[in-house]
């Protein structure tokens, strides 16, 4: 059974998003091991400068590392990153697992992204859209996508 884990900067602030997190938690046991795990935003100043953003990101990336199990695949969620349909998800996710990568990372930064030297040594770079959305969102559609994606590769009637 492969294992996914979702490594995120911040915390969910609204109960529908976590009620919705939730259900695809729940969905997803008959398909994976999945785990989401968060990480402390580092705080900054209402302005912040481009050097402290950069400090900021580069001290939540050390934090996000430590989580990242050894031998996974890692996939860095960035806006510069490819975008892939959801059949494509669902293949990149079997490849993955037929190429001896059974662990699954998804990086997920805070507001401002994730650390470029993060993103660079991370096995692929995914984008949802080049449309922009709540970050907040961001972790919801990526579990809703991660389900599909599991649907699909068992072909189940979710994805239609």
């Amino acid at each position: 059974m492969q294992t996914i884990k979702i490594i995120c900067v911040g915390s969910l602030k609204e109960k529908y998003l976590v009620s919705a997190v939730d259900e695809y938690k729940k969905r997803l046991k008959s398909f994976c091991d999945f785990e989401i795990v968060e990480i402390a935003e580092q705080r900054l100043p209402e302005n912040p400068s481009s050097s402290q953003i950069q400090l900021a990101l580069e001290k939540e990336a050390e934090k996000i590392s430590e989580k990242i199990p050894k031998g996974s695949a890692v996939i860095s969620m960035a806006i510069e990153g490819k975008q892939f349909s959801s059949e494509e998800l669902s293949e990149k996710i079997s490849d993955f697992a037929v190429n001896g990568k059974s662990k699954i990372v998804f990086l997920i930064g805070s507001s401002f992204g994730l650390f470029e030297k993060l993103k660079q040594n991370s096995d692929l770079k995914l984008s949802m859209s080049k449309m922009t959305f709540p970050h907040q969102l961001a972790r919801v559609m990526l579990c809703e996508q991660i389900y599909r994606a599991f649907g699909i590769i068992n072909h189940t009637k979710y994805h239609k």
